[in-house]
């Protein structure tokens, strides 16, 4: 299996894996079990028609899954094919109710809900299927290594999606806190503690606005629909997460110099 190479941690890692990704990834998606895995999805996926058929097909399901970064919901297949079978078209359908949009977008994707229209054989949705799962399984693999690498490569992808839809900048908001690697992401690039998410979740919302007003001059989130803000906040996290590091090494090392003298 074809490992990602990442010779550094912290911003100099992330620059030097941004100038190999190309090839990289390319290596990977050649690898026998990617291979395996999406041969296999565009092979059959065609045959189905509903959200039974789909998590009944165990590999087919975690090509769907893994497609929208949710493989640790694989044995949940209770849950996902009620959210498939619900669609998103009904306001209170489960898929609506997260705010983690990921399941949102898996649902609407597959097209199984009520007057909707299933798009499985379509070459196009198949496509973009198979693409989105090989970006998702290279973003795991960095992550086996260095996981603020995996968390810098979602929001790379991810995040000028986000922040660019139509919904109030409150919704945008509460997306990012409602997706754990965008929190991970800002709340490192604002110097937020790991408690900050026990507050009033208004509060929270509040903070971080004022935060990254503070910071990158503006608390409006469609700033990161432009590379170089996304590259930012991106750079601000490696190096902040690199210092955290450095700096509970030094805690740990001056605790074992005190109990050994």
């Amino acid at each position: 299996m074809f490992q990602p190479i990442i010779p550094a941690a912290g911003f100099v890692g992330w620059r030097l894996l941004q100038q190999t990704y190309d090839v990289q990834t390319a290596n990977f998606n050649e690898t026998s079990q990617i291979r395996r895995d999406t041969d296999y999805f565009k092979e059959t996926i065609g045959n189905i028609s509903t959200a039974d058929e789909l998590v009944a097909d165990h590999r087919l399901l975690s090509v769907a899954l893994g497609a929208f970064g949710l493989d640790e919901d694989l044995g949940n297949k209770f849950f996902i094919k009620k959210m498939l079978e619900e669609g998103v078209v009904a306001e209170d359908a489960l898929a609506n109710r997260f705010t983690d949009t990921r399941y949102h977008d898996m649902v609407e994707a597959f097209g199984f809900g009520p007057s909707e229209i299933t798009r499985t054989g379509l070459s196009l949705f198949t496509d973009e299927i198979v693409e989105s799962y090989q970006v998702k399984q290279f973003e795991i693999a960095v992550g086996e290594q260095d996981p603020t690498m995996r968390i810098a490569l979602y929001a790379q992808n991810e995040l000028p999606e986000v922040v660019s839809g139509d919904t109030s900048e409150d919704q945008k908001w509460f997306t990012i806190m409602g997706q754990p690697a965008f929190r991970e992401l800002f709340e490192g690039a604002l110097g937020l503690p790991s408690s900050f998410s026990q507050i009033d979740i208004d509060k929270q919302r509040e903070i971080f606005e004022e935060r990254t007003k503070s910071i990158f001059g503006s608390g409006d989130l469609t700033q990161f629909e432009s590379v170089e803000a996304v590259d930012r906040v991106i750079s601000r996290y490696l190096v902040q997460s690199q210092v955290d590091a450095i700096s509970v090494s030094s805690s740990a090392s001056i605790a074992l110099t005190l109990l050994q003298s």
